[in-house]
């Protein structure tokens, strides 16, 4: 037997740092998804600085417990304590925490991290006995916060920062196109684009009725309900009609038949029209794929992408399983002919535009 080596005591106590930290990181998730559900941010970011009393009383929250969300936040560096007593949100991280209309907003990834931990003890029996987590399983708040989480980002960037790098095909939106839009969740990528191109008309698509029901929902209150429908259907089978332009975000890894969906969306693609493919920006060798984003990637792809997949005996790619030598591979596969990437410099997505 190999004698056992000693350990690098400057190393056991980093990793202890660590650990900690991702420790204190998790209860710090916690106390955000509180102040987000609660309007704790948006209360401090609108008041200036703030007591405990005052801000529960605002709020119609009870103080004792504001009090320890507002200790535990600022120990977490969130919050700011300028004078004993008196709590503020310091401007520089109101963008993260209580500006929901903007690119940099969390508050939709706190709401789903709870609800992507409810399945917990189905998740340890699929990694015993193989099989997953269908979407059935999760809490409606998963939905709601995936489509604030997205929806941040679609009303934000999607038009002047990655369309716009295909300007080829801003040009047909603006003069007016059918366009589907495959695994639509919640809408809110098709109301932003009906929004921006009043003359276009434009279709969603999911598998999931809830999801299809709310996206119906958000189309009315947005008032585009009269461009914009949605409907559930099994894409995989095929799409009803051919479109100029179809669309997929964040979807394709997440499919249980990813090749399947990408030859019907090949086939429903006028020939000369386009597919927009937005996927997770992750780099070709596994092994490239580390860091904090990396991990919540990975994180994600575990407690939802990969085990709904499993639950469908699906292909399981996760949410780094389409990186961009994927993306080529698969649609060449398809039957498209070429694929160019945004030029958008994004952290977490990637834009592919597909010819058929």
């Amino acid at each position: 037997m190999a004698a056992p080596r000693e350990l690098d005591e400057a190393k056991v106590e980093a990793f202890m740092e660590k650990a900690l930290g991702d420790l204190s990181g998790t209860m710090t998730i916690g106390l955000c998804h509180l102040g987000d559900r609660l309007g704790l941010f948006k209360g401090l970011a609108t008041s200036g600085p703030a007591g405990s009393r005052e801000l529960a009383d605002r709020l119609d929250l009870n103080e004792r417990y504001v009090r320890e969300w507002l200790r535990g936040l600022t120990g977490a560096g969130y919050l700011e304590e300028p004078e004993p007593g008196r709590f503020i949100l310091p401007a520089e991280h109101a963008p993260a925490l209580a500006d929901e209309s903007g690119p940099m907003f969390l508050g939709g990834v706190y709401q789903m991290m709870p609800a992507a931990l409810t399945p917990y003890e189905r998740l340890c029996e699929a990694f015993r006995g193989g099989g997953g987590v269908p979407q059935s399983e999760y809490p409606d708040i998963l939905w709601d916060g995936m489509s604030r989480f997205t929806g941040s980002w679609f009303e934000s960037v999607m038009v002047d920062d990655w369309l716009s790098t295909f300007p080829h095909v801003v040009e047909r939106l603006q003069r007016g196109i059918d366009v589907a839009d495959v695994g639509c969740g919640a809408g809110r990528a098709l109301i932003v684009l009906a929004k921006a191109f009043p003359h276009s008309r434009f279709t969603g698509f999911d598998n999931f009725p809830a999801q299809v029901e709310r996206a119906r929902q958000n189309a009315e209150k947005a008032g585009v309900a009269d461009r914009v429908t949605f409907e559930t259907i099994d894409a995989t089978q095929g799409l009803p009609g051919r479109y100029d332009l179809i669309t997929t975000f964040d979807v394709i890894h997440d499919a249980a038949e990813p090749k399947q969906l990408l030859s019907a969306i090949r086939a429903a693609v006028k020939d000369d029209g386009d597919y927009l493919m937005l996927e997770i920006n992750c780099a070709d060798r596994p092994e490239d794929n580390v860091g904090p984003v990396a991990t919540m990637f990975y994180g994600f792809s575990m407690f939802y992408c990969m085990t709904t997949s499993l639950a469908n005996d699906g292909a399981a790619l996760g949410t780094c399983g389409m990186p961009e030598a994927v993306v080529r591979s698969l649609c060449a596969e398809a039957g498209f002919r070429d694929v160019a990437r945004s030029t958008a410099d994004d952290p977490f997505n990637v834009l592919y535009d597909i010819k058929p």
